[in-house]
């Protein structure tokens, strides 16, 4: 993973496949927590409300742009961080913060607003497609109830 900043720096981390399955959980918990969502005391309105943000932050980000591929500075080395522990808090004006860190030393901090929270979800589901890891990466879905037989069931 490359991440790059207004500053012509990068960063280049390793995600692991036990990161990835480690990370995938606190992005959902990342966009699961907007107060809009939050505020759905149903599960099933909170699921939609999350596909419709989703897609809503995914129709603001361009996917067809490269990644920019110029030469910047890496301040924290030219060999990529293994990346083992990961850190969720939430700044004063509101951005979530996700660290990325390796062992020891200097990781990672990127805050998150939806359209970059998003994006980085999709992107991850890409990679991890991509990578053929025998998994997948899924936004929990809008299904109403089922009966045994798979039809729906009203309240």
């Amino acid at each position: 993973m490359r991440v790059s900043t207004a500053n012509a720096e990068e960063a280049l981390l390793w995600l692991t496949r036990r990161c990835v399955l480690k990370l995938w959980p606190l992005l959902l918990g990342f966009a699961e927590s907007k107060p809009e969502i939050a505020a759905h005391a149903d599960p099933l309105a909170r699921r939609t409300m999350l596909e419709f943000e989703h897609e809503k932050a995914l129709s603001q980000a361009s996917f067809s742009k490269p990644y920019d591929q110029s030469e910047r500075a890496h301040p924290l080395g030219d060999d990529p961080l293994l990346v083992v522990r990961l850190h969720r808090s939430t700044a004063e004006d509101g951005k979530m913060l996700l660290g990325l860190l390796p062992a020891q030393g200097q990781g990672v901090r990127l805050a998150l607003d939806p359209p970059l929270l998003h994006g980085l979800m999709k992107l991850l589901q890409q990679g991890v497609q991509t990578a053929e890891w025998g998994f997948s990466l899924a936004l929990p879905t809008a299904q109403p109830p089922t009966s045994a037989d798979g039809t729906p069931t009203l309240n």
